[in-house]
């Protein structure tokens, strides 16, 4: 029991703890060196801010919009990328006629993508959604890919000899084997999906964060930027520990080391 109890001390408290150092510091020591409020407000001021917002009735509406439109790019993007990894580590033929244009696809930046999106589709939830599976695409894409290519020939020659078809064997062989690895990629595409709806919204748009953000930043208002960059950094911990926690419970057989952050 201690030692289960030390552990998540270990992991919780200290967390917690040298977040209240960083709060402490950032409350008082600007201030005393002279660094104008203007510049960086104070964690009281940022609450506050972030309460006037909600009084204002600017908060809930344009969070809601901006996580539909990151989980929506992230579901989206993450189902392609696994399908696409999935076509080419199953044929030679198809490895050969995609990659290629799967490698410049990666290469381009995408937030120089993203202007034409919106151009093409508007600047409704749907360019936005487009956008961030976009940028959520290529994590899941590497390790899915890695993960299909990463397996023990002896389990596979296991297999064969139970004269098991290529769908059995990507079932119960390449598919598990893999899992590991997309969901190494899921915890990268998750937090970066928030980018993307993000960027679409600077682009062209008439809700969101992204939005809520410019109009601050047009009115000086800096306190109420950092609130909503709160917001944002929050979202993205809690739907980060949402992926890992379903790695934790789905993928029992191989667990990731949480100490080091390995798979």
């Amino acid at each position: 029991m201690n030692s289960r109890l030390l552990s998540i001390l270990e992991r919780q408290g200290l967390p917690l703890l040298a977040g209240a150092i960083i709060v402490l510091v950032w409350e008082y020591v600007p201030a005393a060196m002279g660094v104008s409020k203007l510049l960086l407000p104070t964690p009281s001021e940022i609450l506050r801010a972030l309460w006037t917002l909600q009084s204002r009735g600017l908060l809930v509406e344009n969070f809601l919009i901006t996580l539909f439109e990151a989980l929506g790019g992230f579901v989206v993007g993450s189902i392609s990328a696994i399908f696409f990894a999935f076509l080419v580590t199953r044929s030679v033929i198809i490895e050969r006629a995609l990659m290629p244009y799967l490698v410049g696809l990666q290469a381009l930046p995408k937030v120089a993508v993203a202007p034409l999106i919106v151009v093409w589709i508007g600047i409704g939830i749907e360019s936005k959604i487009l956008i961030a599976a976009v940028i959520s695409f290529f994590p899941v894409l590497i390790n899915a890919i890695v993960g299909f290519s990463t397996v023990e020939a002896d389990k596979l020659d296991l297999m064969r000899s139970l004269v098991a078809s290529r769908w059995q064997q990507f079932r119960m062989v390449v598919f598990p084997n893999s899992l590991p690895f997309i969901f190494a990629g899921l915890n990268v595409g998750i937090v970066l999906s928030i980018t993307g709806a993000l960027v679409g919204e600077f682009i062209g748009a008439d809700r969101g964060l992204g939005n809520l953000l410019l109009q601050l930043n047009y009115n000086m208002d800096i306190a109420g930027m950092f609130a909503v960059l709160l917001i944002l950094a929050l979202v993205g911990i809690i739907l980060y520990a949402l992926i890992r926690y379903l790695h934790l419970r789905l993928v029992f057989w191989a667990k990731p080391d949480i100490r080091s952050g390995s798979n």
